[in-house]
């Protein structure tokens, strides 16, 4: 791309003006409105839980059931991209950025706060017991594991599916592509993406506003940092400069970095803290309390306490399934943004299990330490710190500890770190719902977006707003929810004709072979020809076939394109329309390859030279890559080809019909 176009902004007015103007408009009505806001959305709110609780677990439940269904059936083996694509990401890199994206900062807020306030505060019966803490741990397990990963994986997939499976934009209206179609291009799709950019900045601007205050606690506790509004403004303002630095940069220098340097600063806290404490302990409770989770998965998610009515229901539960759901778009865009060229089942299992355990681990550790501190050693006062101001849990956990100093500069540089990947992914992701799906756009428009959340974050930490735009955000769910589900409807369905695709076998008739055709055929597995030999192919053989092809099809009035990128791309494509039905194409396009020399092994494609390498004309259809190399074939040889993929692919159509 020239440079005066990566200079030129490349934003969909439609989302990203309507997005600005509700945006500021709702904190303004918000801050105009203090008292009354705060009441109307705690109504709100109050009313959801009591009429609605129902739903969210409901729908929480149905998210689950498919995750693990499309994990275990056939339709797992279906990539997101074309067949030929390979992740864009190692393991590492992609958990690393898809969990500080995702959860990182609330397990450093939550981590010791959460368990300890179900111990002294359980659902049912009396805090402090033995059962209490067993119970503790495990409910924090059930509100940050598998269900709330299950609910970032299937809209996750949805996206990824669509975007790089069907080359729809990489935004939320592409999920409900099934639903309205081309309309997505229109007010209706443009609508969808406003919601998610306003659901978005809300989400990270509130979390931004409300966990600052742990930052502040860090500073304050190790450098006698003031903790005011003022100083968390400055802290937010702070932040946002170091997300926009990483935004500048871009996903592989920036986000995906931060991201694994905290992953090892969690790992390395995990084992500090696991060896400071009764580490025996803490692993035989990590242990059982994991067994106890997974045996009562389906009750405890199915569970509303009916026959036991407490608002500890609507103030945990329902709370975090509304949270999770609101994050969607978001986390959504973000984690298919990363996942391209994944299976569903390896995606459905590394965008669930890995977190889920990993979360466990976490909660079992830190939750259990505090817990064991308060019952067996009598630190009372670490409990009543807790229930008191959240945000001190974690510093005020840590004086208990050997190290306390070296562990709470990990822990505040951790929580910055968070902060950062969470609001840079943010913006990325903003930028993308703003720009059609774009993210490869210019330096000033993507730091356009963490300069705003910025300024949510402060105008609603100082002027009292956040709790009220909190509640607002987790209340969009409830209708956000009832679309999801007929969006899954609708990737189930394209999900059945994909698969359905996959199945379908016809019976070419057999070539036949003389001499000298085996004996060219052996000649052209032994040789490795270079792009231009290739290219030449393409032009002398396959042009000629595709035009003979497509001229035959014109003839029975059918309608066809040859496209043409031989010198661009290296590839050649023959497109045939079948009206309202799905379209059939066949491209050969050149790929290069390492030779097949064993001192090579090991070594990056993009490492070597070209003596190392060859080049294939392999054939891509719809669906993508099929792993076959067609070069040194004659015309004859390659007409024939694509009347077999043809005859194969009117024959998918005719059993879907």
């Amino acid at each position: 791309m020239p440079d005066s176009a990566k200079r030129r902004f490349n934003i969909d007015p439609a989302v990203f003006y309507p997005a600005l103007f509700l945006l500021f408009g709702a904190v303004l009505l918000v801050l105009s409105l203090p008292g009354e806001g705060a009441t109307l959305f705690a109504s709100l709110q109050s009313a959801i839980v009591e009429t609605a609780s129902w739903f969210y677990v409901l729908v929480i439940a149905l998210i689950g059931v498919m995750v693990i269904v499309l994990a275990a059936s056939r339709f797992g083996d279906i990539k997101l991209g074309p067949d030929h694509s390979e992740p864009d990401y190692g393991f590492l890199s992609w958990f690393s950025m898809l969990f500080a994206a995702g959860i990182g900062i609330g397990l450093m807020f939550y981590g010791i706060a959460e368990p300890v306030m179900h111990f002294l505060s359980p659902p049912v019966g009396e805090g402090g017991t033995s059962a209490a803490a067993a119970e503790a741990i495990q409910l924090s397990y059930f509100h940050w594991g598998f269900n709330a990963w299950a609910t970032y994986a299937a809209v996750a997939m949805v996206l990824a599916y669509f975007a790089y499976r069907h080359d729809l934009p990489l935004t939320l209206r592409s999920a409900f592509y099934p639903l309205i179609g081309e309309r997505i291009y229109g007010p209706m799709g443009a609508a969808v993406d406003v919601f998610a950019v306003i659901c978005t900045t809300y989400g990270i601007s509130v979390s931004l506003g409300l966990g600052v205050l742990q930052i502040n606690t860090g500073f304050n506790y190790l450098f006698g940092l003031p903790i005011n509004e003022w100083v968390q403004v400055a802290l937010i303002f702070g932040t946002m400069a170091l997300a926009t630095v990483s935004v500048v940069m871009g996903l592989d220098a920036g986000i995906k970095r931060l991201s694994e340097i905290n992953t090892v600063l969690a790992v390395l806290l995990l084992m500090l803290i696991l060896i400071a404490g009764p580490t025996a302990l803490l692993l035989s409770g990590t242990l059982q309390n994991f067994g106890g989770y997974v045996a009562g998965l389906i009750p405890k998610t199915l569970d509303l306490y009916v026959y036991a009515p407490s608002d500890w229901l609507g103030g945990w539960t329902i709370f975090y399934w509304g949270w999770w759901i609101s994050w969607t778009p978001f986390v959504g865009v973000f984690v298919a943004r990363i996942s391209r060229g994944r299976t569903i089942r390896e995606f459905l299992v590394g965008v669930t299990v890995v977190p889920t355990l990993f979360i466990c681990l976490w909660m079992g550790v830190l939750g259990g330490s505090a817990i064991e501190l308060i019952t067996n050693q009598g630190v009372t006062e670490l409990g009543a710190a807790v229930q008191d101001n959240q945000a001190v849990g974690l510093f005020r956990f840590l004086e208990y500890l050997p190290g306390t100093q070296l562990m709470s500069v990990i822990c505040l540089v951790m929580i910055v770190i968070f902060f950062v990947t969470s609001a840079d992914s943010g913006a990325m992701v903003l930028n993308m719902l703003s720009a059609r799906g774009d993210d490869n756009t210019p330096a000033l428009q993507r730091s356009v977006w963490t300069l705003v959340i910025a300024l949510i974050a402060s105008i609603l930490l100082v002027g009292g707003g956040l709790q009220a735009l909190q509640t607002a955000t987790i209340a969009s769910a409830l209708p956000f929810s009832i679309a999801l589900l007929g969006a899954f409807w609708g990737f189930g369905k394209a999900l059945m004709i994909d698969g359905a695709k996959r199945q379908v076998t016809s019976i070419h008739p057999p070539a036949e072979a003389g001499d000298a055709d085996w004996r060219q055929r052996l000649a052209n597995l032994l040789s490795y020809p270079a792009d231009s030999s290739v290219q030449d192919f393409q032009r002398e053989v396959v042009f000629p076939a595709m035009h003979s092809f497509a001229q035959e099809l014109n003839d029975h009035d059918v309608r066809t394109q040859i496209i043409n990128h031989i010198n661009e791309r290296g590839s050649l494509r023959l497109e045939v329309a079948q009206g309202n039905e799905i379209d059939f194409a066949y491209e050969v396009r050149m790929r290069r390859h390492p030779k097949p020399d064993q001192p090579l092994a090991g070594k990056a494609l993009e490492d070597m030279s070209e003596n190392e390498i060859f080049y294939r004309a392999e054939v891509h259809l719809v669906e993508g890559g099929q792993d076959y190399d067609v070069m040194g074939w004659s015309e004859e040889q390659v007409v024939l080809d694509m009347l077999n993929q043809y005859e194969t692919h009117l024959h998918f159509l005719h059993t879907v019909r």
